[in-house]
């Protein structure tokens, strides 16, 4: 089966494509993809819905690695409402 494993930055992407056996997990593509800065990820997603590391892939899946998020979304919606874009 064919999935993709994705890490994004604003600036630039490392993408890989693999072809991997069926019953493949999360975890096997993401050390099949063996992405240089995977480290820098905190959570897994399939198609944008979390995922664990045993979650089994399908043919076509999109493996993201999620980075942390550099400002707390409550906090910019705070900051938004009292003016302060």
């Amino acid at each position: 089966m064919r999935v993709e494993v994705v890490l994004a930055w604003p600036e630039r992407c490392l993408r890989r494509e693999l072809v991997l056996p069926e019953g493949s997990t999360v975890a096997d593509a993401v050390a099949a993809a063996a992405l240089d800065a995977a480290g820098e990820s905190v959570a897994m997603a399939v198609h944008g819905v979390l995922a664990r590391p045993q979650q089994v892939l399908h043919d076509g899946d999109r493996v993201e690695l999620l980075r942390p998020l550099l400002a707390d979304p409550k906090e910019n919606r705070r900051r938004r409402a009292r003016g302060g874009d």
